[in-house]
C-alpha cells in the first residue's frame, strides 16, 4: 500500500488532480493506469483485464481501499470533481516511514471494513490480543480456517461467511501494509490461503509472546 500510496501522490504532482466520477469514484483513465503501475499481487493487470473489458475503481479491490485510506489519512482531498493532494500529502512524500505508518494505522484501526464485505458485517474484538494470536499462529503459517478455531473455538471449517469476514477486516489488510504475506494454492473453491509474518511484523510490531487466548468477539 505504501508503494502504491506514493506512486498516487507522484502522479498527482507531475499530471495533476485525478478525475472523479459523479459517484466519486476515480476514473478509468486514472485506474488503467493504476493497475499497470502498482502492480499488486493477485491483483495485477493481465488478472484484472481477464475478468474486464474495461477496469472502474470497484474492479480493482486495493485501489478502492487505498482510495478510502488516503481521504481518511488526508493525504488527499476531493474538491470539484477531482482527488487533489493535500499539503501534508506533499510532505509525506519525501517520508515514507512516517507516511507508512499513517496508512497503517487508517487501514487497520480507521477505515470501516464492513462495506467491503457481502453483508455489512462487523467484527468486534481487540486488535491487541488478535495480534498476539496472529504472532504465534503465523510463525510457520496460519490458514483462515485455523485462526477462526483459534479465536472461536470452531472445530469445523465450514463456516465460510466466517472465515471471509476474517479475511476482509483483520489478515488482507494486514498483508496490504505489508505485516503478512499471502501465499495462494489452488483455483477457486479449492484455493488455500496461507498467512506468513514478514520482516516487517518484528521491526514494527516488537511485543513479547501472549499467553493463552480466549475466544474473541464477533457481531455479523
Amino acid at each position: 500500500m505504501l508503494k502504491a500510496a506514493l506512486l498516487t501522490l507522484d502522479y498527482i504532482e507531475a499530471n495533476g488532480p485525478i478525475g472523479l466520477t459523479p459517484s466519486k469514484a476515480l476514473k478509468r483513465y486514472f485506474v488503467a493506469w493504476a493497475a499497470e503501475a502498482f502492480s499488486w499481487p493477485h491483483y495485477t493487470a493481465e488478472e484484472l483485464y481477464h475478468m474486464n473489458k474495461v477496469l472502474n475503481e470497484p474492479d480493482f479491490p486495493p485501489l478502492m481501499v487505498l482510495h478510502d485510506v488516503l481521504l481518511s489519512a488526508k493525504p488527499v482531498r476531493h474538491y470539484k470533481g477531482a482527488m487533489h493532494i493535500t499539503k501534508l500529502g506533499k510532505q509525506l512524500r519525501s517520508h515514507p516511514a512516517v507516511l507508512w505508518t499513517l496508512l497503517a494505522h487508517h487501514l487497520l484501526c480507521v477505515l470501516d471494513h464492513s462495506e467491503y464485505t457481502r453483508y455489512g458485517d462487523q467484527l468486534d474484538g481487540d486488535w491487541g490480543m488478535l495480534l498476539h494470536v496472529i504472532d504465534r499462529e503465523a510463525e510457520a503459517g496460519v490458514t483462515q480456517d485455523q485462526l477462526c478455531s483459534v479465536l472461536f473455538g470452531a472445530n469445523d471449517n465450514s463456516d465460510v461467511h466466517l472465515t471471509s469476514i476474517i479475511y476482509i477486516h483483520v489478515l488482507r489488510p494486514l498483508c496490504w501494509v505489508g505485516l503478512l504475506e499471502e501465499q495462494r494454492q489452488g483455483q477457486g473453491f479449492e484455493r488455500k490461503r496461507l498467512f506468513v509474518k514478514t520482516p516487517l511484523w518484528a521491526a514494527a510490531l516488537p511485543f513479547e509472546a501472549a499467553g493463552d487466548v480466549n475466544r474473541w468477539g464477533r457481531q455479523a
